[in-house]
């Protein structure tokens, strides 16, 4: 399937309904947050409301992640509130009149709570992250939650080639990139390969 084709998909589904959840999962550097916000903004271009829900804002704090020791595999599963992010799924799907997420901030590697806030007006939601689909506990526990999802499949060597720019990006240099890229983020790229749920479309 394309981007197209899965725009038609989403605008034929949300057709009559009140709210529609996608959930947008795939291995890090996959492209998620990329077209998640490609689709938002052709689906507001076409006068439907739209937000984009990202479960990075559920990572926790640094300072948390120290004590548990954790620190070394930010990004990996254990290192997100995971009933947090269900909570507000569930918060989300029963159409509370205002929800606010939490949206994590890059330029300082904290999320921010509160940042955005979803109304219940809202009827198109674009969920995006690692691990919507992962078959473990307690991941698997968001079973339900979307009413369809995408998986972005990408090669591993793609993957290495955008993880390691993205450090680079950040001001790292190339070793660095490298090694922070091999050591934590293709391992968590190969486990959410590994051990996801099918999901309705792949890209």
């Amino acid at each position: 399937m394309d981007e197209a084709s899965l725009l038609a998909v989403i605008m034929a589904r949300a057709s009559g309904r009140d709210r529609l959840i996608v959930g947008i999962a795939g291995a890090p550097g996959s492209g998620k947050s990329t077209l998640a916000e490609r689709l938002r903004e052709r689906i507001e271009a076409s006068g439907e409301s739209v937000a984009v829900i990202p479960m990075d804002g559920f990572h926790f704090d640094d300072g948390v992640l120290s004590a548990r020791r954790l620190l070394p595999r930010k990004g990996a599963p254990e290192t997100f509130d995971v009933a947090g992010f269900r909570h507000l799924m569930m918060r989300l799907r029963a159409r509370e009149a205002e929800v606010a997420i939490p949206v994590f901030d890059r330029s300082i590697e904290i999320s921010r709570a509160g940042a955005a806030i979803v109304p219940d007006e809202t009827q198109i939601l674009l969920v995006e992250g690692n691990y919507l689909l992962l078959d473990e506990t307690p991941w698997n526990g968001l079973a339900g939650a979307f009413d369809m999802t995408v998986w972005l499949d990408v090669p591993v060597d793609e993957l290495e080639r955008r993880l390691v720019q993205r450090w680079l990006d950040h001001g790292f240099a190339p070793d660095e990139a490298r090694e922070k890229a091999l050591s934590n983020d293709i391992p968590n790229a190969r486990r959410t390969a590994a051990r996801s749920g099918v999901a309705d479309f792949t890209l």
